[in-house]
């Protein structure tokens, strides 16, 4: 690898996906820059809310089984370098008809990939999990009893700091204002100064398109949501309410789960509709508004009637979408100076630390450990 003046890579962006890669290429010895225009775990991208749910029932894809599966690995190793706390196995379950996008397409990818899951009948649903109400005849659960939690301000800050212990020079609250693909490899540019590197790998989630234009991309606004529950707590503890993804029939899909250390129950929209608004990622509207709460409160007043009439707490942030909501990990145009990760599509978080290795070996020169092909971000350009 070509050794630049200031490092041989920089990683811009230091969410999920770019804490990871630093970790990841730090680890493995290279002199790695992260960037990272606010703090670590901020609350202004994809990367926070207390919570994200982990799976290997990966429906939206066949190919991120696997990626999953080591995904869940990096985790692992991440919690036993750091010591830290980030991954709750509370199990999940996903509801709805036996052909449905959610439940049919969690049963085919456990089907296909020969992975641990039950499955429950309408009558067995209503019986495990009495919270939830209005289940039809052919509704199905298909519980994964591997899947859970992850915390990810937590999650990030144990990659940066792994990265950081590894090597990796660390930037926080400092804005990368361009990056300049040069004839021996990059410059990122800050308003304090510029630094030169053979390559630079960008996560900047929603900001990804403002530092590499031309790429299929567009900002949503999504705002996560909690409620409390209008009479006993209990049932609505992590324990007894874990994770879930749960479609209703032609009405929409909810998702969420228990509370956890405190009363309020997080759920929310699987696709918000008009609650998910296209925003340019600098002038993101973070005020609350009826119109982000009120399609995911008509449907709890069906599906989970304990729940109150409006959220106890609101958080607005951000995730980038592609058009086949699908990610965006590579080289655009085969540049051997830019590595791409970006398109999370709101899905992408349980993957992190897979998406981190590939990342990296795709700097150096290795072939990923799962087949990404379907990511390349070549298929739009």
């Amino acid at each position: 690898m070509t050794h630049a003046s200031d490092a041989d890579v920089a990683v811009v962006g230091l969410g999920a996906w770019g804490s990871s890669a630093l970790w990841q290429l730090a680890s493995r010895g290279v002199r790695v820059l992260g960037f990272e225009r606010y703090g670590l775990g901020h609350p202004f991208g994809a990367s926070h809310g207390g919570s994200r749910m982990f799976r290997v029932t990966c429906l939206e894809h066949p190919g991120l089984v696997p990626l999953a599966k080591r995904s869940r690995e990096l985790w692992q190793q991440l919690e036993t370098l750091t010591g830290r706390a980030l991954f709750d196995q509370v199990g999940a379950v996903l509801m709805g008809p036996a052909d449905g996008h959610i439940a049919g397409g969690s049963l085919r990818a456990a089907r296909e990939h020969d992975l641990p899951v039950d499955t429950l009948t309408a009558a067995e649903l209503s019986r495990w999990l009495p919270q939830h109400a209005a289940f039809q005849d052919g509704d199905i659960g298909v519980r994964e009893p591997e899947a859970g939690l992850i915390r990810p301000e937590e999650a990030v800050r144990a990659a940066v700091g792994a990265a950081a212990a590894a090597g990796a020079r660390v930037f926080t609250d400092t804005r990368v204002t361009e990056v300049e693909l040069t004839a021996d490899g990059a410059v990122v540019r800050t308003p304090v100064r510029d630094f030169r590197v053979g390559q630079v790998v960008v996560t900047a989630g929603p900001w990804l398109d403002t530092l590499v234009p031309g790429l299929p991309l567009e900002t949503v606004r999504v705002p996560q949501t909690w409620f409390r529950p209008t009479g006993d707590p209990k049932p609505f503890t992590l324990d007894r309410l874990p994770p879930f993804m749960r479609e209703l029939g032609g009405r929409g899909a909810i998702w969420g789960h228990g509370s956890r250390g405190g009363p309020d129950v997080k759920l929310g929209l699987e696709d918000g509709g008009s609650a998910f608004r296209v925003t340019p990622a600098d002038d993101c509207d973070r005020g609350v508004t009826p119109e982000d709460w009120t399609a995911v409160a008509g449907l709890l007043s069906e599906a989970v009637p304990g729940m109150g009439a409006a959220p106890s707490r609101t958080e607005v942030g951000m995730f980038a979408r592609t058009p086949d909501k699908q990610f965006l990990i590579g080289r655009p145009h085969g540049d051997p100076r830019l590595v791409i990760g970006g398109g999370c599509n709101f899905h992408g978080f349980k993957h992190s630390t897979g998406i981190g290795e590939a990342l990296a070996d795709i700097v150096l020169g290795r072939q990923t450990s799962c087949p990404l092909d379907f990511t390349d971000p070549n298929r739009f350009l």
